[in-house]
């Protein structure tokens, strides 16, 4: 048998796919939200905001950041349309600007959602320990309670995702009802009697000059990085044409007004002119304070479901990304196969370990899990999202320019273009002022080390997709095809491919 037909056959033994018509929009929609933790940007990253740049426009500015990816989720939508892929930035980068490009965006995407979600250990941890300790009795270190959590979301990552999209329901629906209760309540009972607005105008933005609202601008959009996800689970949706974007819309509609409602409703309840000093001196405490009692208590607890949820969603974002490249054999084939409940057992578990070493190694190191765990790689994740975001939309143009398939030109060009400006412009903010970002002294080696990795790995994946090109081609022609690489078969016109 000759090589070339050999490597034919190659796709075809890659995987099963995953399991069809499984999740409705509420599922999709649970996911969704559940991997932008709610709670835990207005617990966390709202009064970080208003303490990091020392703007009281933060609402406004919740809302001028959901008008951007409102436009980069207008073409994006538009291409899921077109492409169905677990592995939804790599699947829009590979058939858009190439397949080599699609390798390097794969392993930024794998990278970035594994910081996010191994990062979600480091607050999960303390947190627990502190709620253990003043509640229960219980004085055990954060890394046990840590490894508690990875436990169970190891376990719930190995069943049927309709049963994961259930617990995340649950979990999502209680977190949205107290932080909309702390919002109202925080609303009514507004600083001097009096309800100001003023902190909803987009002239309180530039109250700091354009340099402090770059620095709000990423802030703001590390609050929504995981309202991408949708796409990620199109191949298990039910009418995907239609869940995909009702979600994805939906999930930023919602997030939008959850986190303008729940900054405006600190900035009222505290006053204008003290909002920024009580979010330094309160921290997570200006969220929790909105409200009675009882509801802090809850709010308390359910931070820790926050922070569970999120955790359990991008571990499932991670395996997915994982199985799209052993399906097409970017990555080891086993890595690419289903089970009998067509979860990929092995990509699973691989995200699963992963978690392990991370949390052995900052127990054992000894470092402070807050800071160099979960703030510090939870905010370079989210940039990775954010470069990922920026380069898909440059991604979409490309792909509508040689065949518009039936979309209009706000779809596939217009908006997209918009967007690449835009969320480009915010990239080159975020790296100019990531030592803000990161809470570190200017010329710090984390504030140019973490966002370093993806330029490493992203050439890493530049090199083994030209590899692959060359040494690979069948492998190299199924980049990108999602379900369909199992059946590709390689002809010669797929080797000229980008």
């Amino acid at each position: 048998m000759s090589r070339m037909q050999t490597e034919a056959r190659a796709p075809s033994a890659i995987s099963q796919a995953l399991a069809e018509d499984r999740l409705g929009v509420p599922s999709v929609l649970f996911f969704v939200l559940a991997g932008v933790a709610p709670l835990t940007v207005a617990a966390g990253v709202i009064p970080t905001a208003y303490s990091t740049t020392g703007l009281t426009g933060i609402p406004a500015g919740f809302i001028a950041i959901a008008i951007i990816l409102a436009l980069f989720a207008t073409g994006y939508v538009a291409m899921t349309r077109h492409i169905t892929n677990s592995g939804a930035f790599y699947a829009f980068i590979s058939r858009g600007i190439g397949r080599t490009a699609g390798v390097a965006a794969a392993l930024v995407a794998l990278l970035a959602y594994s910081f996010l979600q191994v990062g979600l250990y480091g607050a999960f941890g303390p947190n627990a320990a502190s709620e253990a300790s003043a509640h229960l009795g219980v004085n055990w270190a954060w890394w046990v309670w840590a490894l508690i959590a990875w436990a169970v979301v190891t376990v719930l990552g190995l069943l049927r995702v309709d049963v994961t999209g259930k617990v995340l329901g649950v979990l999502l629906t209680a977190e949205i009802i107290v932080i909309l209760a702390e919002t109202i309540s925080g609303l009514l009972h507004p600083a001097g009697g009096q309800l100001s607005f003023s902190t909803l105008s987009p002239a309180a933005l530039t109250s700091g000059g354009f340099g402090t609202f770059g620095v709000l601008a990423v802030v703001a959009v590390l609050g929504y990085i995981g309202f991408e996800q949708a796409p990620v689970l199109a191949e298990e949706a039910r009418n995907a044409r239609r869940t995909i974007p009702v979600a994805t819309y939906f999930a930023l509609g919602m997030i939008a007004v959850v986190y303008a409602g729940a900054s405006w409703a600190m900035a009222a309840h505290v006053g204008r002119a003290h909002v920024v000093p009580a979010a330094t001196a309160q921290g997570p405490g200006l969220m929790f304070g909105l409200g009675s009692n009882g509801l802090s208590q809850a709010a308390q607890w359910l931070f820790l479901t926050s922070l569970f949820a999120a955790a359990l969603a991008f571990h499932n974002c991670v395996w997915r990304y994982i199985y799209a490249l052993g399906r097409e054999g970017v990555l080891p084939s086993a890595l690419g196969r289903t089970g009998s409940n067509s979860i990929p057992k092995a990509a699973s578990l691989t995200q699963s370990v992963t978690g392990l070493i991370v949390i052995s190694v900052y127990a054992i190191g000894g470092w402070p899990p807050m800071t160099d765990l979960f703030f510090w790689l939870g905010t370079t994740g989210g940039f990775g999202v954010l470069i990922l975001l920026a380069v898909t939309s440059g991604a979409i143009v490309m792909f509508f320019r040689a065949d518009p398939r039936g979309e209009d030109a706000w779809h596939r060009l217009i908006a997209p273009a918009l967007s690449v400006v835009l969320l480009t412009g915010i990239v080159v903010l975020a790296v100019l002022h990531y030592n803000i970002l990161l809470g570190v002294p200017s010329g710090s080696a984390a504030a140019w080390v973490l966002p370093a990795a993806y330029g490493v790995v992203a050439v890493i994946g530049l090199c083994w997709g030209a590899v692959l090109r060359v040494r690979r081609p069948a492998t190299y022609a199924t980049i990108g095809l999602g379900a369909s690489a199992a059946t590709r078969q390689f002809t010669p016109a797929s080797h000229g491919a980008r």
